[in-house]
């Protein structure tokens, strides 16, 4: 049997992969959390081979579960399923570990024949990404993304600053570099073209 965890903040879709899955003979759903923190404390308790994801979740995405996964060496396997058909969030999943990313209107059939393919050890991605994946790379890092991602949502510099127990002038400093890295004029244009190529 394939043990499958899901994590996934839609309830509908949730229920729906929940029950699609269930209809494997070799499947069976352990369990299913609806953000990314329940999901870390869920992969502890029930210990499943197989953890299907989003990709944003409250609290924590499904690729920032992705990698903690892969910092504590947990030995699940990381399946994204999500509507976001964008190469730059394939390049980070596949960073992260992941070995399946397909994409919500892909047929039923599909799904679990990737994981039947992941839990043997195998890859199973969208095959049109994983050709656009190849592209233009990521340039920002880790903390030039948490930054500009928090400036998109509207926060401040000082506002960023407090929350991560950073500096302001650090916190500009990171926003600076982000922007130069995009050649685009200001912090808004940075998050709409980092968050439309699939960066942050």
């Amino acid at each position: 049997m394939i043990r499958i965890l899901l994590a996934e903040d839609q309830a509908m879709v949730r229920g729906a992969l929940s029950a699609l899955l269930g209809l494997e003979p070799d499947i069976e759903v352990l369990g299913a959390a609806a953000d990314g923190e329940s999901a870390w404390r869920e992969l502890q308790r029930l210990k499943p081979d197989v953890l299907i994801t989003d990709i944003e979740m409250p609290g924590l995405s499904g690729l920032e579960l992705a990698q903690r996964i892969q910092r504590h060496g947990l030995p699940v396997r990381v399946v994204i399923v999500t509507t976001f058909a964008r190469a730059g969030f394939l390049r980070r999943a596949l960073d992260a570990g992941v070995s399946g990313y397909l994409l919500k209107d892909a047929p039923a059939e599909d799904l679990a024949e990737a994981l039947r393919k992941v839990h043997r050890g195998g890859r199973a991605i969208d095959p049109l990404l994983a050709l656009d994946a190849w592209g233009e790379a990521d340039p920002l890092n880790d903390r030039e993304r948490q930054i500009l991602r928090l400036a998109g949502e509207g926060r401040s510099a000082s506002e960023i600053a407090t929350q991560l127990h950073l500096s302001h002038g650090t916190v500009r400093n990171y926003l600076s570099e982000a922007i130069g890295k995009l050649g685009v004029g200001n912090r808004i244009e940075a998050y709409r073209m980092a968050r439309q190529k699939g960066w942050l």
